[in-house]
């Protein structure tokens, strides 16, 4: 009997699917690029390395941020739910939020996904989102890489990763040096629950069936605030800012004070969501609650007290920033007054 040729198709990975896979993001890339008329990321597509014009570029004095981050275990609920088309706007949120802290524009973003194996419409999907986060945040998709891996992962689990890089002028970055005695804090709210505290939402609903008026808030994908925020930033109206991720807002917020002034929260102004209202019941405490989630505050500025009513004016109503503390002169790092209200 004549012994079975070994092949990379029969250990798990189709090159023909990945290739399929490459067209389509190629034949989407040269749509939006030539939209653009931008002929030089036109390149980027089946090159080894994705290259990006500065030259088109206009800033003074201009430094580069870059970042990365993933979704964490949200994606395990993206595939519990069979809903995929959104989390690629969450994988693009995470990263541009955290470019916009220091007053960064996302120039341009790249991702990387791995799969057990590749499901042409499922990629396809994840990457439509990717597409969509984008464009919402003004940035381009200019390279990436989808690596099947069997054995690694199991055939429907996936994981994501992205990266971005942005760009400031020196003059405009923001940084804990600009915080001063007597600023106002400002909560920016969350879309939800955003792509955090995932691991603790999965274990609550393997012991409680969530109420059907919830049950979308769950995969809500993650607000992306870099319209609000870079127009805040060239018009010097932000001294500082703090994404609102893991380790929650106080934790994130001192990332964003200097070391000799305090930071003064009154926990009864936050705005909670019903989602964290209802998560909140499962008999979580009001600190590992702070801790885990956004808890309603996705994004935070640090602002002068004469700039309230003039920063208000760049929001929609759903997203209007309001005072939930200030800052002080002190020893104490964090004074915390009154109780959350869920």
């Amino acid at each position: 009997m004549k012994e079975m040729q070994n092949s990379y198709k029969k250990s798990g990975v189709n090159i023909s699917v990945a290739n399929k896979f490459v067209n389509h993001i190629s034949r989407i890339t040269k749509k939006n690029v030539k939209k653009k008329d931008n002929s030089f990321e036109n390149q980027n597509i089946g090159s080894f390395g994705s290259a990006f014009d500065l030259s088109k570029i206009k800033i003074k004095d201009p430094v580069i941020i870059s970042c990365t981050d993933g979704v964490g275990t949200k994606i395990a609920l993206t595939n519990k739910f069979k809903k995929f088309n959104t989390i690629g706007i969450d994988l693009v949120a995470m990263c541009v939020n955290d470019l916009i802290v220091q007053g960064a524009k996302p120039l341009f973003f790249l991702d990387y996904i791995a799969v057990g194996k590749i499901n042409f419409n499922k990629t396809k999907s994840i990457l439509s989102g990717i597409l969509k986060g984008c464009k919402i945040s003004n940035c381009e998709l200019i390279g990436g890489e989808t690596a099947e891996m069997p054995g690694i992962y199991s055939k429907d689990k996936f994981d994501l990763a992205g990266f971005s890089v942005g760009i400031v002028s020196k003059k405009k970055i923001l940084n804990k040096k600009k915080v001063k005695n007597e600023n106002l804090i400002l909560a920016i709210p969350s879309s939800g629950i955003h792509s955090n505290g995932y691991s603790l939402v999965r274990a609550i609903l393997k012991k409680n069936k969530i109420p059907k008026i919830l049950k979308k808030e769950l995969l809500k994908p993650t607000k992306i605030y870099t319209e609000e925020i870079l127009k805040l930033v060239n018009k010097n109206l932000v001294n500082s800012a703090a994404h609102i991720t893991g380790g929650g807002l106080i934790e994130n917020l001192m990332r964003s004070v200097p070391k000799n002034l305090s930071i003064n929260i009154d926990l009864a102004k936050i705005k909670t969501k019903k989602i964290f209202r209802w998560l909140k019941s499962k008999n979580i405490s009001d600190d590992e609650m702070l801790k885990t989630f956004n808890c309603g505050v996705g994004f935070c500025i640090i602002v002068d007290k004469k700039n309230v009513k003039k920063i208000q004016k760049f929001f929609s109503k759903d997203y209007m920033p309001y005072v939930i503390g200030h800052i002080s002169q002190g020893q104490k790092k964090i004074n915390i007054y009154n109780n959350i209200k869920w």
